[in-house]
C-alpha cells in the first residue's frame, strides 16, 4: 500500500524501527539501570529515586516474587497503586522475574476488581493500603494468594513520610478500615527479597509483558495481550519520533500526571523515559490542581503530557500562569480529542505548541503523532515508524484518500488479542494483522489522520452522522462554557437528537444562549436541541468524558 505519511514526516524520523535491539523490556531496563545509576528516575513529593536505587529495589522485588512468592514465568502479578514510587519499582520487579503485570486501576469498584482478577487469573497483587478494604470485599473469589500493601508515604524517608501516611490515614481519612490476613508490607517484601538471589530470565518478544486492561467505558473491561515484543517495538517508535525536538543525549525532566498504569503513561513516561535516561516527577493526586501547579513550581521541566481536560483545569487554575516554562519543550496530549481552544490557550500561557497523538490500548498505545514543531492542526497526527493506518469500510476495504472511515492500524505494537476473548478478538482484528479501532476517521493527502468519532459514540439525526467531537469543539469556545460533552438522545421524529451538557464558566449562561451560540457555527441537525447544565462531567480516571453515563441521563431528562 501507499503510505503517504512518509513526506511528511519530520527530519531524522525513520520510515522503520528495528524492533530486535531488545529482547525484552527487562533487558531495556538493564541497560539504562547500568547507564543512568547516578541520574535521578523517579520523584515524588521531593523524594528522589536514582536509577540505582530503582535498580536494587525492583532487583530485590524480583528476587522475592521467585522464591517467596513463587512466581513462575508469565504468572500474573496485579499493581494497583498510583503514581508513587512503589509502581516503578513493582512494574519493573515483576517484568525481570518474568511475570507478567496487570495494571489494575485504584478507582475500581468491587465487581470491577473481582473481574479483573478472575479475568487475568493474578495469584499476587501489591495494593496502596487506601484501597485494601476494596480487596477485602472480593479476594476469596479471586485466585490471589499473596498480598503485598504500602502506603503513600511508605518510601518517603522520615519525617516526611511519617507525616504524609498520618494527614492521608488520619486528618484527610482516606485509608478504610481494612483486614486482609497475611498481607505483607512492601518494605518487609523488599528488605527480605534483598537477602535473596534475583535469577535473570530470559524474555522474548512472544513473552506476555502486560494484561492491560481496556477501560470499560463501553462494556465489560477487556484484556489487551501486549506482549514484550509490542512494547518494546512502540518505545523505540516513539523514541525516533521525539529524537528531534527532545535528543536522547540529553537529560530531561518530564511531568507525569497521567496514572502509570494507564497505556498511555505506562509506555510514554515510564518505560520510554527510563530508557532514555529522563527524570520522571510523578504527580500522585493530580485532581487537586493547587497542589499540582505548586509541584511544577518546584521543577525546570521540559515535558509534561496529559488529556484535554488534565490541560483545560490547569489553565484554569490560578497561579498557573506563574509557572517557569523556560524549559518547556514539549506538550503531549492523547488519551481523549484535543479540542482547539484548549491547544490554543495552552500555547499562549506556556508558549508551548499542544501536540496531539493519538492511540489505543490494544496499540500500546502509540500509533499516529503530530510533529512536535507543527502548530494544532485538529489532526492526530502521522502514522509512527513501522506503522500502516487505513481507512476502512465495513466490510474490511480501502476507502480513497479524503473519505470517512473506520481507522484501522498494522504495526508491530499491535495487541496478540484480548485474552481468553476470541469472540472479542475476531470483531477487531481482521486479516493480514490489521485492527479496527473503532474510530471513524479521514486521511488527506499528506497522510496525516483526522478522527471524527468513536463509532459508538456517534449520534444519528433522520440518518445524518452527527459526530460529538465537532458539536464540543464549537460549545467550548463559547467564553461562558468551561466543558462540554454531546451524546444522543432518543427522539420520536429523527429517531436521535443531540443533548449537550455544559459545565459553566460564567453562571448567567443559560440553554438558549448556548443553542443560539451554536447555531451559529453548525448546520441544523447538529444544533444541540437540549442543553443540560452540570457542576462537573463524569469522567474515567484519567479524564476521559464517560459518555454513556451521560447517554443514560439524557435519555431521563
Amino acid at each position: 500500500m501507499s503510505k503517504p505519511w512518509l513526506q511528511s514526516y519530520p527530519p531524522g524520523v525513520p520510515a522503520e524501527i528495528d524492533s530486535t535491539r531488545y529482547a525484552s523490556i527487562a533487558q531495556m531496563a538493564d541497560e539504562s539501570f547500568s547507564k543512568f545509576a547516578e541520574r535521578t528516575a523517579y520523584v515524588q513529593m521531593g523524594r528522589q529515586l536514582s536509577y540505582g536505587e530503582l535498580d536494587a529495589k525492583s532487583k530485590a522485588f524480583a528476587g522475592w516474587l521467585q522464591h517467596k512468592a513463587k512466581l513462575q514465568r508469565g504468572d500474573r502479578v496485579a499493581i494497583m497503586m498510583p503514581n508513587v514510587l512503589q509502581y516503578p519499582i513493582a512494574l519493573f520487579g515483576v517484568l525481570r522475574a518474568g511475570g507478567t503485570v496487570v495494571n489494575t486501576n485504584p478507582l475500581y469498584t468491587a465487581r470491577e476488581l473481582e473481574h479483573q482478577l478472575k479475568d487475568s487469573g493474578a495469584e499476587v497483587i501489591v495494593i496502596l493500603e487506601n484501597f485494601a478494604h476494596v480487596l477485602q470485599e472480593v479476594i476469596q473469589h479471586t485466585k490471589v494468594r499473596q498480598v503485598v500493601v504500602t502506603s503513600v508515604g511508605e518510601l518517603l524517608g522520615f519525617p516526611k513520610g511519617s507525616i504524609v501516611d498520618f494527614v492521608v490515614r488520619r486528618i484527610r481519612k482516606a485509608v478504610p478500615p481494612w483486614s486482609l490476613p497475611g498481607a505483607l508490607r512492601f518494605s518487609d517484601v523488599l528488605a527480605e527479597g534483598g537477602a535473596l538471589p534475583y535469577n535473570p530470565v530470559s524474555l522474548t518478544h512472544a513473552d506476555l509483558a502486560f494484561l492491560q486492561y481496556t477501560g470499560g467505558t463501553t462494556g465489560v473491561s477487556k484484556g489487551a495481550m501486549l506482549s514484550h515484543g509490542n512494547m518494546v517495538a512502540n518505545v523505540l517508535q516513539s523514541s525516533a519520533w521525539i529524537a528531534d525536538t527532545l535528543p536522547p543525549g540529553e537529560h530531561h525532566t518530564a511531568i507525569t500526571a497521567l496514572p502509570l498504569y494507564h497505556i498511555f503513561a505506562l509506555t510514554a513516561n515510564c518505560i520510554l523515559f527510563l530508557r532514555l535516561g529522563w527524570t520522571n516527577v510523578l504527580i500522585t493526586n493530580p485532581r487537586d490542581f493547587p497542589a499540582f501547579v505548586k509541584e511544577l513550581k518546584q521543577h525546570k521541566f521540559t515535558y509534561i503530557s496529559g488529556v484535554n481536560t488534565l490541560f483545560n483545569a490547569l489553565l484554569h487554575t490560578p497561579g498557573f500562569e506563574t509557572v517557569d516554562f523556560s524549559h518547556l519543550r514539549c506538550t503531549l496530549g492523547g488519551g481523549m480529542a484535543v479540542q482547539r481552544a484548549v491547544a490554543e490557550h495552552w500555547k499562549k500561557v506556556t508558549g508551548c505548541i499542544l501536540t496531539q497523538a493519538w492511540g489505543l490500548t490494544e496499540t500500546s498505545p502509540a500509533a499516529c503523532i503530530n510533529p512536535a514543531n507543527e502548530d494544532f492542526n485538529d489532526s492526530i497526527g502521522l502514522p509512527i515508524s513501522s506503522t500502516e493506518v487505513a481507512i476502512m469500510n465495513d466490510a474490511g476495504e480501502p476507502l480513497p484518500i479524503g473519505e470517512s472511515g473506520e481507522i484501522c492500524v498494522r504495526g508491530p505494537q499491535v495487541m496478540q488479542g484480548y485474552y481468553n476473548r476470541p469472540d472479542e478478538t475476531a470483531k477487531v482484528m481482521l486479516l493480514d494483522g490489521w485492527l479496527r479501532t473503532g474510530d471513524i476517521g479521514r486521511m488527506d493527502t499528506r497522510g496525516y489522520v483526522f478522527i471524527e468519532d468513536r463509532k459508538k459514540d456517534m449520534i444519528n439525526v433522520s440518518g445524518f452522522n452527527v459526530y460529538p467531537n465537532e458539536v464540543e469543539s464549537v460549545a467550548v469556545t463559547h467564553p461562558g462554557v468551561l466543558e462540554a460533552a454531546a451524546v444522543a438522545k432518543a427522539d420520536e421524529r429523527s429517531g436521535e437528537v443531540v443533548a449537550l451538557f455544559v459545565v459553566r464558566k460564567d453562571p448567567a449562561l443559560t440553554a438558549e444562549a448556548v443553542i443560539e451560540y451554536c447555531r451559529a457555527a453548525l448546520t441544523g441537525y447538529k444544533v444541540p436541541k437540549y442543553v443540560y447544565f452540570k457542576s462537573d462531567l463524569p469522567k474515567t480516571n484519567v479524564g476521559k468524558i464517560l459518555r454513556r453515563e451521560l447517554r443514560d441521563e439524557a435519555q431521563k431528562l
